[in-house]
């Protein structure tokens, strides 16, 4: 376990709910129009936002009382005929500090062509971060972003494994379909290891059994943001995906939950 608190982004249980809201320099965001809202009404059962530099500064009242993780890199998908780069470190260790951040999370695509410079800029950040007492949350992929094919259990394992021994403090990663895959996954990860939920699949059943089989896995919690605010309740999604992590309800029991 890492030496950087990691309170109060993981409670007692070693568990947490993030929501990422950094989608706005990455994709067209629908249902983000208005970030401060959206931020309130997901309060309740959010432990942490993901949010970018600037909405960290322009949503700073809504976002008292949850941990703050700023994004510290721009990982815009690469569009037809443009090369891909894959994530440009953008803000480092005295941004977070200024906006009242407790941690960052950065992008890493293993296996990608510009692999080579998306670890150093990751490690210079860790090692930045845990100099300024921050915990780091490492974002990592296989080969790049929208991938899927790619996301095997083989390949989500050196990933989480890789961050980890970069010197992530926790591990933001997808889901590779299968339970026990998973389960192998963190348990061959020394740091707590989180489940991304993304792209908005309207289909609250088949996320919400997602999140339950990863938790029974072995997951520290859950960093999901298209299938909670582009949700058509989504203060009712998060809060069902909070009775999975922090009470450890069934993905049916969590179904059945109203506001």
């Amino acid at each position: 376990m890492s030496g950087i608190p990691l309170r109060p982004l993981l409670r007692a249980n070693g568990r947490t709910v993030i929501v990422p809201i950094d989608h706005g320099t990455a994709i067209p965001v629908p249902g983000l129009e208005h970030p401060a809202e959206i931020i309130t009404a997901l309060h309740p059962w959010a432990d942490a936002f993901v949010v970018n530099y600037g909405t960290a500064r322009a949503c700073r009242a809504a976002l008292e009382g949850r941990a703050i993780c700023l994004r510290t890199d721009v990982y815009k998908p690469a569009l037809a005929g443009h090369p891909d780069h894959g994530a440009w470190m953008t803000y480092g260790a005295a941004d977070a500090v200024r906006t009242g951040a407790r941690c960052v999370m950065h992008m890493l695509y293993t296996h990608h062509p510009d692999e080579a410079r998306q670890f150093r800029e990751g490690a210079r950040l860790i090692s930045e971060c845990h100099a300024a007492g921050l915990t780091v949350i490492t974002e990592v992929l296989p080969y790049g972003l929208g991938r899927t094919a790619d996301y095997t259990p083989e390949n989500i394992g050196f990933a989480v494994r890789a961050a980890a021994e970069l010197g992530a403090d926790i591990v933001k990663t997808a889901w590779p379909g299968d339970k026990e895959a998973f389960r192998r996954v963190v348990d061959a990860c020394f740091v707590p290891v989180i489940v991304l939920g993304g792209a908005a699949a309207n289909d609250d059943a088949s996320i919400l059994g997602m999140v339950a089989d990863a938790i029974a896995a072995g997951a520290s919690g859950i960093a999901i943001g298209r299938n909670v605010w582009q949700h058509p309740q989504p203060a009712l999604m998060l809060r069902r995906l909070h009775a999975i992590v922090h009470e450890n309800a069934s993905g049916d029991d969590a179904l059945a939950l109203t506001l």
